[in-house]
């Protein structure tokens, strides 16, 4: 034995022989963190300074602590050291992840539908709401207004209008918690003016299916291709029952395609034609890495079109923050679906909000944002780039935008489910493809990653794992 470091009761014993002493101490580290014997915000000694206790190099201490902050054990902040990580939320996590061998959580995760929360502006959004409680009315601190602060909803016709070409006067928009919110407040509001049946691109984003339908809807399958959904179908078939439909022009989750002219044309056609509702998603519209973004559908057709936003990409999903932009006609019923959900959002985020667009901080944020996340995804293709020829195309498609990006997999093999379990077998957590068809059968195969997700430190670990996992999986690449 090399050495032993006691703290608190806690003993770290390292393999003497040379070649073991860095994966020995790792392993001694990680261990009494995922037994809780170090607990969250324990601060770790120096690497000279443990190095010195178990008789090792620096070096290889500095080497094990890099290692366990890359895969999120440990944490290295400014001016406090190395400190455990807290992970508390292990245990209910667990239910949403792929399995991991011994039960373990991932180290790693590149599943989508979360940016990295790590650089949330956590100073700014301190000065931003330090003012709006300096300036708030003491109505503030009541239940709110069943569509929102004015503040916010007077600032979002400016920013929507700026940024994303969205039409509306303030009383148009619905303050939410979010998509998902928007999603079942427009499900139960259409199915109390006698709309019970919604077109839902296919695949789609299968959450909100399910909240569609829990709100009362009948959910037909609107078919995607290369040009995004197929919007002259609209009004044919199957599709002919359908009052509205649920879109994600700017960028197709999860194929990642762009919505073509022609077919916004034809979505807006059939919405004027048939008194229908187009339910635009604009999940993460600021978010196009190789041009402007595109406008919104919603302003070629403003009384035909209810713009969904939110703030969950951009800052993060736990604030809680989104808003609906709705034809007049819409409004009281939304309004009334909100009162008997939640009855108002938070008013005090919602002045916070306002600030933030105000200083125009939200736009630095997106700009600051739209720069890291481009070179994240350009650093996943560029790694994915040299496995094309396993499939004889390039493996991510999609357009150069969002926080996800569609992988492929081949034809004959293997399907989703087996990469998601190889790589949870390595402890990276991925998204499959097949839960978001409308239906079992044979579909194409793929992988949804999210290049968002993990902090800036382990994103290139995350990237390379993924790299070898794809080796051992694609057949080509094992030949």
């Amino acid at each position: 034995m090399a050495g032993t470091w006691a703290t608190a009761g806690l003993d770290l014993h390292v393999d003497a022989r040379r070649s073991r002493r860095r994966a020995s101490l790792e392993e001694s580290l990680r261990l009494a963190i995922q037994q809780g014997r170090l607990a969250a915000g324990t601060r770790l000694p120096s690497s000279r300074t443990l190095a010195g206790d178990l008789e090792l190099s620096r070096g290889t201490v500095a080497a094990a602590y890099d290692q366990l902050i890359a895969e999120g054990y440990l944490l290295a902040r400014q001016g406090a050291g190395t400190q455990v990580a807290d992970l508390a939320d292990a245990s209910s996590a667990q239910a949403q992840v792929p399995h991991m061998r011994g039960g373990t959580t991932p180290r790693l995760d590149l599943r989508p539908g979360v940016p990295d929360i790590g650089a949330f502006p956590v100073p700014m959004w301190l000065r931003w709401a330090r003012k709006a409680l300096n300036d708030a009315p003491t109505e503030a601190y009541g239940y709110g207004s069943r569509g929102g602060r004015n503040e916010l909803r007077s600032l979002l016709v400016d920013y929507l209008g700026r940024t994303r070409g969205v039409l509306a006067r303030p009383e148009q928009i619905i303050v939410t918690t979010g998509s998902t919110q928007s999603v079942s407040l427009l499900s139960a509001a259409l199915a109390s003016t006698g709309v019970t049946t919604v077109a839902m691109e296919d695949p789609c984003f299968g959450y909100h299916r399910d909240v569609a339908r829990w709100g009362g809807q009948c959910v037909v399958p609107l078919p995607v291709d290369g040009h995004g959904a197929v919007t002259e179908s609209l009004g044919t078939g199957a599709l002919s029952g359908a009052g509205a439909a649920i879109v994600t022009p700017a960028h197709q989750y999860p194929t990642g395609v762009t919505l073509h002219p022609a077919r916004r044309q034809a979505l807006t056609a059939w919405a004027r034609e048939t008194g229908g509702l187009v339910i635009e998603d604009d999940y993460d519209g600021e978010f196009r890495y190789d041009r402007q973004p595109i406008g919104a559908v919603q302003g070629t057709a403003p009384e035909h079109v209810a713009y969904l936003g939110t703030t969950s990409k951009a800052l993060g999903p736990g604030l809680r923050l989104g808003w609906a932009v709705l034809p007049h006609q819409l409004v009281e019923p939304v309004k009334n679906a909100k009162l008997y959900t939640d009855h108002s959002t938070n008013g005090i985020t919602q002045l916070t909000m306002a600030e933030c667009i105000a200083s125009h901080g939200y736009d630095r944020q997106i700009r600051q944002s739209r720069q890291r996340y481009r070179r994240r995804r350009d650093a996943l293709v560029a790694a994915l780039e040299p496995l094309a020829p396993c499939l004889g195309r390039p493996l991510v498609t999609g357009v150069p935008a969002g926080l996800q990006a569609l992988v492929r997999l081949p034809d004959d093999g293997p399907s989703d489910d087996e990469v998601v379990e190889l790589a949870a077998a390595e402890g990276l957590a991925l998204e499959g493809l097949g839960r978001h068809w409308h239906s079992p059968g044979p579909h194409p195969q793929g992988l949804i990653v999210g290049f968002c997700r993990p902090s800036e430190r382990t994103y290139p670990a995350a990237v390379a794992l993924l790299t070898r996992v794809l080796r051992r999986a694609l057949p080509a690449a094992r030949a």
